[in-house]
């Protein structure tokens, strides 16, 4: 007898596991099916308070976004999302209230923020509910999904470079003729990364780190024996070529990279949500 009733309890446990299995795997099928919506209505938009709207990319699911009800608002929802791991440059929370399937959910959404699901700015969205409440986050990433590895980094970057220096400009008031282009050097590459790194884990930008090396001190440290070290660095940038646009916008960025005297090159960045920069980019310049 006693046996028996423990077979009992353990058939009731098993069904209360799967009951509660169940439970969340529709509700996860239901946030599906609502961005699902929302993606086909950007693909095939109609009208949307007057203004005729054109077709955009679908949006990406991603669990990071998917806050609890309600956390987050308040101005808090930037700061919200980088604890979540997600460094945000736009967002936006939207919360539906009375609808009991992602049906309903999706019309009041149309009904009441069509212009929301329509604007491009976003790339990213994440969904949460709870019983008739739903939450929709709406983001752009600091760093573009598109940027690759950092491999992929240092070529773009590289071929960024060689590009501006092939034809002279204007460095603020200092002219610089076109110059020969720069190679790329493993060690150099190396202190750039880790130079990107650190400023992204340690929260801080500074060609200064915390212990106070500075760009000459990295490049020795990785290897590099060259005579002449230069060094940019950027923050916040979503790519390489928007960073390479920042530091061409800056007279003394720009004047290292049009300096005829270096002829060899390393870069690389570093992403960490909780940063205040979110991202972080470093080029390193030398002359053997």
């Amino acid at each position: 007898m006693r046996h028996a009733v423990r077979s009992s309890r353990f058939v009731s446990l098993c069904l209360l596991i799967l009951s509660a299995l169940y439970v969340e795997t529709a509700q996860a099928g239901a946030e599906r099916q609502l961005v699902a919506a929302i993606n086909d209505y950007r693909a095939h938009p109609q009208r949307c308070e007057r203004r005729p709207a054109q077709r955009l990319a679908p949006l990406r699911l991603n669990a990071n976004l998917a806050l609890p009800i309600g956390y987050g608002y308040g101005g808090g929802l930037r700061q919200a999302l980088k604890s979540s791991g997600y460094a945000a440059t736009a967002v936006r929370s939207i919360r539906v209230v009375g609808a009991e399937d992602a049906e309903e959910a999706f019309d009041q959404l149309l009904d009441e923020h069509c212009s929301a699901l329509l604007d491009a700015t976003y790339a990213d969205i994440g969904v949460s509910r709870s019983r008739n409440q739903w939450q929709v986050v709406l983001a752009r990433p600091v760093l573009d999904n598109r940027v690759g590895d950092n491999r992929s980094v240092g070529k773009a970057l590289l071929a960024e470079v060689n590009a501006a220096r092939a034809r002279p400009r204007m460095c603020g008031r200092q002219r610089f003729a076109a110059a020969r282009p720069l190679s790329w050097n493993a060690a150099l590459g190396a202190a750039a990364q880790g130079h990107s790194k650190a400023m992204a884990y340690g929260n801080y930008f500074a060609h200064r780190d915390p212990d106070g090396e500075q760009p000459a001190d990295r490049a020795r440290a990785a290897g590099y024996r060259g005579r002449q070290i230069g060094e940019n660095i950027a923050a916040g940038q979503s790519s390489p070529g928007k960073a390479m646009a920042g530091w061409l916008a800056s007279p003394g960025h720009c004047a290292n990279l049009m300096n005829p005297m270096y002829t060899q090159v390393g870069a690389g960045f570093a992403s960490e949500a909780r940063s205040a920069e979110g991202v972080y980019w470093t080029m390193m310049f030398g002359a053997p």
